[in-house]
């Protein structure tokens, strides 16, 4: 009987320790989970998204905290253990960074969650290929510069001059240029120069704009176009001086000699002949392609008879070097 009132008693001991226990538990205020609803944290500009922050145990009135590093984002206060959503838009890249929660009640004080990161999905934009001078001396260490503006870091950065590898990849942790520098020693170096940045977004790979340097002291390629053109103006002042030679010249002589005319009104070329009692002149007038007419005309004077003798006209065509006779005579 003593045995069993002992054994009653402890049961009753050991069931308002349960029962205090548990009161206390409901009581104690958690640490908060923060939690992404869309279940990812890789967001893009202008989207909503919206953070979950849920204290599992703590005697409500709860107030809940967000915050952006060490800003106050937004509070939200809870009259349960319901978790409390907060509503965002990431408008530019300033709003994506590292987030946290608190939750505080007025029996245990404030507790924090732990951190989160968004990450902005940004598709990478095209590398700027960039020179403090285009205009270089031969043995001038020229620098190049790559910079994409947009893209999720971290972004590589290698430099190409045509299609061979002129650096090691350079790993560039912030939006700031990648950095390489080109000795200039002869007209080989003035090549054209490309670089190439690479994310880990969807694996993305970009190529820059092409860059030239230009040497300032001489140009490599000047002098075999200065004797270039040199030879094409003596051949455009040979080629000139032949044509007035044998083209210009036998035209503007073929023109002045079809110029003059006889006294019965024919075009004359040249006197042939002149005696005492005949005067013969010829024109030879160009008719059609090798082709040429020898017009004759004599007139014949009798000084004793006191009367003209008759004219004779005559008329020779020379047709591809071939002479033909008389065609027609008038007495």
């Amino acid at each position: 009987m003593y045995f069993l009132t002992i054994l009653l008693f402890s049961y009753f001991q050991v069931s308002q320790q349960i029962q205090n226990a548990t009161a206390d538990g409901r009581e104690i205020l958690s640490n908060p989970i923060l939690t992404p609803v869309q279940g990812t944290l890789e967001v893009m500009l202008n989207q909503n998204v919206s953070l979950s922050c849920h204290s599992d145990s703590g005697s409500p009135p709860l107030k809940y905290t967000l915050f952006k590093a060490s800003q106050k984002v937004s509070t939200l206060n809870k009259t349960d253990l319901m978790p409390a959503l907060f509503n965002l838009t990431i408008n530019s890249a300033s709003d994506v960074g590292e987030y946290k929660c608190k939750v505080e009640n007025e029996i245990h004080g404030e507790k924090y969650s732990t951190s989160l990161n968004f990450m902005l999905k940004e598709p990478l934009s095209k590398p700027g290929l960039h020179s403090p001078t285009s205009q270089v001396k031969k043995g001038q260490n020229a620098t190049l510069s790559c910079l994409s503006e947009k893209g999720n870091l971290p972004i590589t950065y290698t430099f190409f001059k045509g299609k061979q590898s002129i650096s090691r990849p350079v790993k560039m942790q912030k939006k700031e240029a990648a950095v390489t520098f080109v000795l200039i020693n002869s007209c080989s170096d003035l090549g054209t120069y490309k670089c190439r940045a690479q994310n880990n977004f969807h694996n993305t790979t970009k190529y820059s704009n092409s860059f030239n340097f230009i040497l300032a002291e001489e140009s490599c390629d000047s002098q075999p176009w200065i004797i270039f053109l040199g030879l094409i103006l003596l051949a455009f002042v040979i080629g000139f001086a032949l044509a007035i030679r044998f083209f210009i010249i036998p035209s503007c002589k073929t023109e002045k000699s079809t110029s003059a005319v006889s006294s019965t009104g024919l075009p004359l070329t040249d006197k042939v002949e002149e005696s005492e009692n005949y005067v013969t002149y010829t024109e030879i007038k160009p008719i059609q392609k090798r082709e040429c007419a020898v017009f004759s005309v004599s007139r014949r004077e009798d000084e004793k008879e006191k009367r003209e003798s008759p004219t004779i006209y005559s008329q020779v065509v020379v047709r591809d070097g071939i002479q033909a006779g008389p065609l027609h005579s008038l007495e």
